[in-house]
Formats: structure tokens, C-alpha cells, sequence
């Protein structure tokens, strides 16, 4: 049988031996994800297993949350318990991956220019709300969008794209994968959010039970700035709905 393949391509070699990298990372820190074996790295390509699957579901929230918690809990048993938000972090070459809040104070002010924030006024409503939440237990984020999962026929999960690696409060991803899933499919009910985050948790704070500390206020924060972030990419990438559809108020179907 002819194994197939998947090859991505970069723009330079710098890019290729960053993916990688991150690739290793965390294929060795974050075990709970499952990530296609990549194997072969080209001058400006990266060469992966073929994983047959499809993107996440909202019904696949719970499962996912509760494998990022996991996921976050190892990493930081592993690698991550030193980390500082602040502070890229350095792999054992030496070479970094970005710290939380430098990168986000950039794209934040990038939003400004871009019009998706009204004036400086709420983009320093923004940079305050990044501010405040930079505190506690160091996770990792790598973008957890619906595309960036594969799930398979027997339900096996896939973690793909490795090229966005950065520190991130725990739960931040989380987020992350709550705004696309909202938009790409539409609202979700607060209690389902509510449910993921309590998922979470509970995988995280076996690890140690600081971990398990997120509560719904701080999630709608990362919310918050999810949804400035992401605003460019409305209309792309399955991105269909918009962040003003928000999640069902508590107590809806």
C-alpha cells in the first residue's frame, strides 16, 4: 500500500525550521496531542502524514477542551513551570518561541490601524485587558482553530499546523477555539462554553491544582481579545459568521 503524504510549503527556510521546531517541541511536551508524524524537511517544505479526517465539530468541544487541559498540564510539568508570560522562551538550541504579550501588543496596534478598533482609546481598553491577564500558570498557544483539529472515522483526534507557537495564560486556546468555532458555525449556548471550560479544568488540575483555576470571568476575557484578533479574518477560511453573533445568553437551548 502507497502511504500518502502531505507537504507544506514556506517561504523561507527560517519558517520551515521554525514549524519544525515547534513540531518537536511539542511533540515531546504536549503527549496528549496526537500530531502527524512529519517526515520530511525540505529546504522550503515540511512533509507530513496523510491523516484522513475532518475539522472539529461544536459537538467536539468538550473532548477538545479536555484534551488541550491535559495537553497545557503536561507542558507545563514538563517545560513551562519556570515560564514567564513576559519572556520568550528558549528551546534547548537556544532559539525562542514568542512570549504572550509582546506579539499581541503588536497585532493589537496592527487591529487599530486596520480599522478593526474604532480608536486609541479602545485599543488602550485592549492592551489593558492583555495587561491583566498575562498572570498565573505558563500554557502554550498554537492557534486551535476547527481546521487545526482532525478528527478521524473512529474518532481519533489530530493536532495539525505547527507554525504559531507562543506562551499564553492557561485556557487562552481554549478561547481561541471557542471564537472560531463560533465563527465558523454559529453561537454557542453558554452553558456548552461554560461545560468546556469546567472540562478543562478538571484535565488541567491533574497535573496540579493551581492549573484548574480559569473562571468564566477570565474566559471572556481571552474572548474579548479573540475576537479583535481574529477580525481580519472574517469571511476566510470558514470563518462565515462574526464575533458580534456571540454565545447564546446563560440559559438558552
Amino acid at each position: 500500500m502507497r502511504l500518502r503524504n502531505f507537504t507544506k510549503r514556506y517561504e523561507t527556510a527560517a519558517k520551515v525550521a521554525s514549524a519544525a521546531r515547534h513540531h518537536a517541541w511539542l511533540t515531546e511536551h504536549a503527549r496528549p496531542l496526537r500530531l502527524p508524524a512529519l517526515t520530511v524537511v525540505g529546504p522550503t517544505s515540511l512533509t507530513y502524514e496523510w491523516i484522513d479526517g475532518r475539522p472539529a465539530w461544536p459537538e467536539d468541544l468538550l473532548t477538545l477542551a479536555e484534551l488541550l487541559g491535559d495537553a497545557h498540564g503536561v507542558a507545563w510539568t514538563t517545560d513551562l513551570r519556570p515560564a514567564s508570560l513576559n519572556t520568550p522562551h528558549r528551546f534547548r538550541d537556544g532559539i525562542v518561541f514568542g512570549d504572550y504579550i509582546g506579539p499581541r501588543q503588536t497585532a493589537l496596534r496592527r487591529r487599530l490601524k486596520q480599522g478593526y478598533l474604532p480608536d486609541r482609546v479602545a485599543l488602550h481598553a485592549m492592551l489593558t485587558l492583555l495587561e491583566k491577564t498575562a498572570e498565573g500558570p505558563t500554557a502554550f498557544y498554537k492557534d486551535s482553530n476547527p481546521r487545526n483539529f482532525i478528527i478521524t472515522e473512529v474518532g481519533d483526534v489530530y493536532t495539525v499546523d505547527t507554525d504559531d507557537l507562543t506562551l499564553a495564560p492557561m485556557a487562552y486556546d481554549l478561547a481561541k477555539l471557542i471564537t472560531t468555532l463560533v465563527l465558523t458555525y454559529g453561537p454557542l449556548p453558554a452553558r456548552t462554553i461554560d461545560s468546556a471550560l469546567h472540562a478543562y479544568n478538571e484535565a488541567a488540575e491533574r497535573h496540579a491544582p493551581r492549573l484548574g483555576a480559569t473562571n468564566r470571568e477570565r474566559l471572556d476575557d481571552f474572548l474579548a481579545l479573540h475576537a479583535v484578533l481574529t477580525a481580519p479574518y472574517a469571511g476566510r477560511n470558514g470563518y462565515r459568521d462574526s464575533w458580534t453573533a456571540r454565545p447564546c445568553p446563560r440559559g438558552s437551548a
